[in-house]
């Protein structure tokens, strides 16, 4: 089964083992570092790479290699 790209908090909290609302800070909060970055963000999910990448190290789901993490956003 294909992935989406984007975790709802639901999943987040749950790969977390987080409470809903503690899920929905570290969104806002993944989410503020890639506007930081350029990325265009929609809110309340997180890009899917970026939560393994800054959560794992990008190791575990994310089978891309560290250039590819960088260039992963959408610019504006």
């Amino acid at each position: 089964m294909e992935k989406k790209m984007f975790m709802r908090v639901d999943e987040v909290a749950e790969v977390l083992d987080v409470s809903v609302p503690y899920a929905y800070n570290l969104i806002r909060q993944l989410n503020k570092e890639l506007k930081e970055r350029g990325c265009m963000v929609i809110a309340g999910r997180v890009d899917r790479q970026y939560f393994y990448e800054r959560f794992y190290g990008g190791t575990g789901q994310i089978n891309e290699t560290k250039e590819e993490n960088k260039n992963a956003c959408i610019q504006r």
